[in-house]
């Protein structure tokens, strides 16, 4: 399989596996992450039994689409785009099998796999990963809107995931729901720095999913969205859209 084409400048805003393991150099939280976690669902995760999305990112004429099922318990992972050609592209893999799927899933797939799902729920990530430290830094200007939200920023150690470094900074309104954000990529590689709005939110059965993100990225104009948004519960053969 050809390399999936990713975003070039945001690159992989991800870390680690969603393996969600307690890490030793796990700080205190402040007590915002978890209402803003709770905001987005999180004390329903467990009745996901899959979910699908598909991710766009524009950038200028460029637009790009990766569409993914997701298992969560079982970690099954369906990926639908298109190569370099064109040619549509599909692949089905298990995440506890990594190691020994062909090295266009282990270096493209999986990676893209990470930074999709990280756009998409990332309230979840940072409640489930322990290595990251939290602050809650109090009221600050927003800044891409007018007046003032919470800023919380998490930041992931230097030797964690593929893209190891990195900041994630959440300014959260008074529902605990993000409204804009900033990322920075971390480690040797040149720093992308991405300011989005958190915007057009949904419902999938009980997650809240923000299906727009709108900023720039490097000082470039960017749009990250999502469509096709959709869940199923356990127990349930039924596709609960996002509304």
């Amino acid at each position: 399989m050809n390399k999936i084409w990713r975003v070039p400048v945001i690159h992989l805003v991800v870390l680690g596996a969603l393996l969600l393991v307690a890490d030793s150099r796990a700080q205190e939280r402040p007590p915002i992450l978890e209402k803003i976690a709770k905001a987005y669902g999180v004390d329903s995760w467990g009745q996901i039994e899959v979910i699908r999305y598909t991710f766009n990112a524009s950038f200028g004429p460029v637009t790009i689409s990766h569409s993914w099922q997701w298992e969560p318990k079982t970690g099954k992972v369906t990926y639908g785009g298109k190569d370099h050609d064109g040619k549509p592209v599909k692949v089905t893999y298990l995440r506890s099998q990594l190691s020994t799927q062909p090295d266009s899933v282990k270096n493209e797939t999986d990676p893209a796999f990470m930074n999709d799902n990280y756009w998409l729920i990332f309230p979840f990530h940072a409640t489930w990963d322990a290595s990251a430290d939290v602050k809650d830094e109090g009221k600050q200007k927003l800044p891409l809107g007018k007046g003032t939200a919470d800023k919380v920023v998490v930041k992931y150690p230097a030797d964690v995931g593929y893209t190891p470094g990195d900041t994630w900074t959440l300014f959260v309104g008074p529902d605990c729901r993000v409204q804009e954000f900033t990322y920075h990529r971390g480690g040797p590689k040149k720093p992308t720095d991405v300011i989005t709005t958190w915007a057009a939110y949904k419902k999938a059965g009980p997650l809240l999913v923000a299906t727009d993100h709108r900023g720039t990225a490097d000082g470039k104009p960017v749009r990250i969205f999502f469509t096709d948004v959709a869940v199923k519960l356990t127990g349930s053969d039924i596709w609960l859209n996002a509304q």
